[in-house]
């Protein structure tokens, strides 16, 4: 699976499924890797993943991320094989463990992340054991134990009779991140600065994907940046694993409290003309990321994405 270095983060709510086609099938067409999008409360991720998968011919789409909580294991990888025989190998399966609010919030028990994280990357890999789209199972029974592919020091990826079943890991701090490099693809960092990335890559070492995600909003207004910035990041701001990570990062309580710093802002979301969002990209590229997911916010409606800034970002 080759994602290159480039590749776009959306929000698929809000926009219908006709718009979604065509903006997809545009981001494929600019040469961008892979399309990523999160699992929060509207579209269901895998019913998402076939539909942008049956639109485009190249795009590696990719969940950034899947609620483990929400998913057995055996339903997921029933879900990834389908996904991944379907269209050739274009599917990229991430996972996390999301946040103590939306999983209690379903009445579920929110474990300690890093023994969760672990306990459901292992019962996924033995449910691919248990799981054959190839076969009528019924008839010829179950397919055999998955092995791994890969040589000791390099990720280990699960694999099923369609091929491998790549999966990358939701990583904030360095327990998370190490584990993400021992059990998966690699990292896939969400609200981090180049910083963190240095630092991950650093945790990860050489081998493993690191694929930060890089909010972006094409515009030179400084209040009006940082207005969007308070906005989009508002939901994100009292989440305790997202506090915690960005005060190991050297923000306080001052940075992130009412509203946030315009230091803090700036941090987390670039904004300014292209040349400015092209610079950021590629601090995270000189960092050590191996792939960057760009969010594009739309400076005139932030729920949106911004194809702007996706054909000002678009691979060289």
């Amino acid at each position: 699976m080759d994602i290159k270095q480039r590749g776009i983060f959306i929000f698929t709510e809000g926009t219908k499924a006709n718009e979604l086609a065509e903006m997809v099938q545009r981001i494929d067409a600019l040469g961008y890797g892979a399309l990523w999008y999160p699992e929060a409360v509207g579209r269901e991720p895998f019913s998402t993943a076939a539909f942008i998968l049956a639109k485009t011919q190249k795009l590696v789409v990719a969940t950034g991320i899947m609620n483990i909580y929400w998913r057995d294991p055996v339903v997921t990888a029933m879900g990834q094989q389908t996904l991944t025989e379907m269209s050739g190998g274009r599917f990229l399966l991430g996972l996390g463990v999301s946040h103590r609010p939306f999983v209690e919030g379903r009445g579920l028990e929110y474990a300690k992340p890093l023994a969760a994280m672990r306990d459901y990357v292992t019962q996924l890999r033995e449910a691919h054991g248990g799981v054959s789209i190839l076969r009528n199972a019924a008839v010829d029974g179950f397919a055999d134990a998955p092995t791994l592919i890969g040589a000791a020091n390099e990720p280990k990826a699960i694999t099923a009779e369609v091929g491998s079943m790549p999966v990358i890991v939701a990583a904030l701090g360095p327990k998370m991140t190490a584990l993400a490099g021992e059990i998966s693809q690699g990292s896939h960092p969400y609200n981090t600065t180049p910083a963190h990335t240095a630092q991950s890559r650093e945790i990860l070492g050489p081998d493993p994907w690191l694929c930060p995600m890089l909010r972006v909003c094409l515009t030179s207004d400084a209040e009006k940046a940082r207005a969007i910035g308070r906005k989009v990041l508002g939901i994100y701001m009292p989440l305790p694993n997202y506090r915690n990570s960005w005060k190991r990062e050297g923000f306080t309580d001052d940075d992130l409290n009412n509203g946030g710093s315009d230091r803090f802002i700036d941090a987390i979301m670039t904004w300014g003309d292209e040349q400015a969002l092209e610079a950021r990209v590629q601090e995270h590229l000189d960092a050590g990321a191996s792939h960057v997911c760009i969010q594009p916010i739309n400076p005139d409606n932030p729920a949106l994405p911004c194809m702007r800034a996706i054909e000002a970002l678009a691979p060289h």
